[in-house]
């Protein structure tokens, strides 16, 4: 990547160098605004907290949120999409639960740090 001649020098060229190309990789960043995205709902953002303590069929999910079946059906898909979440089938049944991955734990650990609140026994 060609430096790029900022106009203040500050002292920090090693650093800014370094910076310069992170921020050249959109690619990285455009992975992390869907992820953003996709929590930029309520209630996909109630449905990924709550797979994240239990894994969950649609039927189940629709009834806790007082919602319709494909209405739930529609906002899990893009959170699966995503990788935030994973799914199972089990006969006509499909399963769903947040992923064990390090941004599923690190997004459900901020969901509660924002709300206060601790996961549930």
């Amino acid at each position: 990547m060609k430096e790029k001649k900022l106009p203040h020098d500050h002292g920090e060229n090693e650093h800014k160098t370094n910076l310069q190309e992170q921020l050249s990789s959109v690619t990285d960043f455009q992975m992390i605004a869907e992820v953003f995205k996709q929590l930029g709902d309520t209630t996909r953002i109630r449905i990924f907290w709550m797979l994240c303590h239990c894994e969950e069929c649609v039927i189940n999910i629709a009834a806790m949120l007082d919602m319709s079946s494909p209405a739930v059906s529609h906002h899990l898909r893009p959170l699966r999409n995503s990788g935030l979440i994973t799914s199972r089938r089990e006969g006509k049944e499909v399963y769903y639960q947040a992923a064990d991955t390090p941004q599923s734990r690190l997004l459900h650990q901020m969901i509660e740090q924002v709300m206060e609140i601790t996961c549930p026994k």
